[in-house]
């Protein structure tokens, strides 16, 4: 192959380079860009001299043409084409800058003669095909049409593809390299504040937002078991295009301890438990609260239901436990309200305690087990650290009957450990209880309170929370009222 100029190359499009680059045996020279296959194409093939004056311009303005026009013949003929140049170059190679147009007026003439071929073959195809193509609405085109058109249109893919791939590197190449190094070296501690919806936030300046907190989702929140207050570290993203806050890559540590150490720990379920131990101390003066408290006791661990018909107070006693509990050093209290009137959501809100999600009785079943089961598995989390924590649930009936089961039976007294106590509403009990409290419609609502109905209510095992004279004052309570 004879040597071709730099100008030359410059003049010629993409497709003649990329021609030139496979013959010469250069390799992934569709992924470089023309000026960088050009001079991989001459330093290849040795520095050939510029031609000077206006003999290079004048040269550089006939090839350009010609190279043009040889593209018109497809690909194939442009094989041909360069084949024969080859042939025609190797007989003298010190002819240097010379042999181009040699080479070019070869290419011409391969050109020219395929092309007349074509047109030849289609004009005898034409007078032969005439009735064909009239019945067919003038459709009908010759194979050596198409296959110019093919050529040229993958030609023309093949250079677009090029000039985007090319665009498509210059822009990763801006925005990645040494800053993406740069952002992923960015590390952040500060404090988690989970949202209802299971992910959070890394508070750097706690208690307080601000624009510099990190995004952490729900995923990583459920896989490293992050709980509010836990204060983790590792590197962030910025934010991208729809996106306002940087998010959390990947969590290192976790209360100054390796986030691996931390998520390797006992599955909540595999924990070993206990019944309830440790009376819940209400002192309140509440009536029914006395009552529930005496008569039927709850522990650090206990599944408790609060049964009842229509209009027995069940959301009423709810309410007055949770300001209760409230009230009792190192326990968190968690409320959500799954299936309740409108009225009391905004009840609740007012009050002392946020419920941690509030769904009317419209809400669907679905988003009512969903909200469950979110309070649940950060209660869980609490308890797998060490944490007693109760989660009070009005509106069991909102949700189906095995979702129910599965939210009552994740209470637990773990041994050594946390607890985790749940309190709910239902108008029956759910099976598997260890305290049922029954209320007495009848008593409500003639307003002879303590309301509880002693003989639905108990407690297992009630003398590992008051002792054995307790569970005895506990049966006498139950025999006079059936006596009564």
């Amino acid at each position: 192959m004879s040597v071709i100029t730099r100008s030359a190359l410059e003049a010629s499009p993409l497709a003649d380079l990329h021609t030139i680059a496979g013959e010469l045996g250069i390799d992934g020279y569709r992924r470089v860009r023309k000026a960088d296959l050009i001079e991989k194409i001459i330093e290849i093939q040795g520095v050939a001299p510029e031609p000077e004056g206006a003999a290079a311009d004048a040269e550089a303005t006939e090839e350009a043409p010609k190279r043009t026009r040889s593209r018109r013949g497809g690909r194939s003929r442009r094989k041909d084409a360069d084949a024969d140049a080859t042939e025609e170059g190797s007989t003298d190679e010190d002819a240097g800058a010379d042999a181009v147009p040699d080479v070019i007026a070869t290419e011409d003439e391969a050109v020219d003669e395929a092309i007349a071929e074509d047109e030849a073959a289609d004009a005898d195809a034409e007078v032969e095909e005439k009735p064909k193509r009239r019945s067919r609405g003038g459709r009908g085109r010759g194979a050596a049409a198409r296959d110019r058109d093919r050529d040229r249109d993958e030609d023309r893919d093949e250079d677009r593809g090029d000039r985007d791939r090319d665009r498509g590197d210059r822009d990763r190449g801006d925005r990645g390299g040494d800053r993406d190094r740069d952002r992923e070296d960015r590390v952040v501690e500060g404090t988690v504040e989970l949202l209802p919806n299971g992910s959070g936030f890394v508070r750097l300046t706690p208690p307080e937002p601000s624009d510099d907190d990190v995004y952490v989702s729900a995923a990583q929140v459920r896989r490293c078991e992050l709980v509010s207050g836990d204060t983790v570290g590792g590197p962030v993203r910025e934010p991208r295009r729809s996106e306002r806050y940087p998010s959390l890559i990947r969590i290192d540590t976790i209360n100054g301890r390796p986030a691996d150490e931390v998520a390797e720990g006992t599955h909540f379920d595999d924990l070993p438990c206990t019944l309830p131990t440790e009376r819940l101390a209400l002192g309140s003066e509440d009536a029914t609260l006395k009552a529930i408290e005496w008569l039927t006791p709850i522990g650090k661990g206990s599944r408790v239901s609060i049964v009842g018909e229509a209009h027995a107070g069940k959301s009423e006693a709810l309410k007055r436990l949770a300001g209760a509990l409230k009230a009792i050093e190192g326990l968190e209290v968690h409320v959500v309200l799954a299936a309740v009137r409108a009225e009391e959501c905004a009840e609740w809100r007012s009050g002392e305690i946020e419920p941690v999600a509030a769904l009317s009785l419209g809400a669907s079943a679905d988003a009512a087990t969903q909200a469950v089961e979110r309070a649940i598995d950060t209660a869980k989390r609490i308890t797998a650290r060490g944490g007693d924590v109760v989660v009070l649930i009005d509106g069991l009936d909102g949700l189906p009957p095995h979702a129910a089961r599965r939210s009552l039976a994740a209470a637990r007294n773990v041994v050594d450990g946390g607890s985790l106590t749940i309190v709910a509403t239902a108008s029956t009990p759910v099976g598997g209880e260890t305290t049922i409290i029954a209320l007495d419609r009848t008593l409500t609502r003639t307003g002879r309170f303590p309301a509880l109905d002693l003989v639905g209510s108990g407690t297992l095992r009630p003398e590992l929370l008051v002792g054995d004279a307790g569970a005895d004052a506990i049966a006498q309570a139950r025999a006079q009222a059936l006596g009564a």
